[in-house]
């Protein structure tokens, strides 16, 4: 195995993942959750929440943003989990490729399926009123950290997907660590609001950081700290359910 020879795998693997995701209507589903999270917050719960020195389509369409990403990673969960179902995990191990391409592959497709999900969901916040206030190399470096701590999610939903080996298990595991992060932040509301016992956690808990990272970001304001703390548990969390995944894959792959 030369390392062209596993780049060839890595790609083979990604592209099966992005056919099967476009011929999967339940995959194609998680797209329609962002966007119907963008609308009700938008349009119906916009005018029963204040945001001090604001507007609240401002404040919360940036959450949004980083929500879309997140959704789309619970689909790793899934995929591994019916690949592992199905067969398909030991059909790849009697093939003379890579071991390392089922997981690295399925990241690609991840990052690849973060990008398509972000663009559309940034044309359809600007079309609802959201307004970007700052230069073009802070918004991108806004993205970046989006695409980043969505990659973070997809290993953790990967190996919660190897752990389970049933999708839908893997579906209602996958679904709770983000709505727990998600409601106990300041995605939706300031966390000012959020019960004082709450707070200490809500304030520096990783979407908190990344989502007023990304405001800050956004806004044009000084988000220097909020970045760096959003890399670092970006980085933190896919280097740490990286080995993870990789453990129970070579577990799995084994039984």
């Amino acid at each position: 195995m030369t390392p062209a020879l596993a780049f060839r795998d890595f790609v083979g693997v990604a592209k099966r993942n992005l056919l099967r995701s476009v011929r999967t209507p339940g995959l194609l589903l998680y797209a329609l959750q962002p966007i119907m999270l963008l609308l009700l917050f938008r349009y119906i719960l916009a005018g029963a929440i204040k945001v001090p020195g604001g507007t609240y389509v401002d404040f919360v369409v940036p959450a949004i943003f980083l929500v879309s990403v997140l959704v789309g990673a619970m689909t790793s969960a899934i995929g591994m989990a019916e690949d592992l179902e199905s067969g398909l995990i030991d059909r790849f191990r009697s093939l003379p490729m890579a071991r390392s391409a089922v997981l690295t592959g399925r990241s690609l497709t991840d990052a690849i399926r973060s990008v398509v999900v972000l663009a559309i969901m940034v044309v359809l916040g600007v079309a609802v009123g959201f307004r970007f206030d700052s230069d073009t190399g802070r918004i991108a470096l806004g993205m970046v950290l989006i695409l980043a701590f969505g990659y973070a999610f997809c290993w953790m939903n990967a190996a919660i997907g190897i752990a389970v080996k049933d999708p839908e298990s893997a579906t209602n595991a996958g679904t709770g660590p983000t709505f727990l992060l998600l409601f106990a932040s300041n995605a939706i509301v300031p966390i000012s609001t959020l019960p004082g016992w709450l707070q200490g956690f809500a304030r520096n808990q990783p979407l908190s950081v990344t989502v007023s990272a990304v405001r800050a970001l956004f806004e044009g304001g000084n988000a220097a700290h909020d970045v760096w703390l959003s890399l670092a548990w970006s980085a933190g969390i896919a280097i740490a359910f990286f080995v993870i995944s990789y453990s129970l894959y070579k577990r799995a792959a084994a039984t």
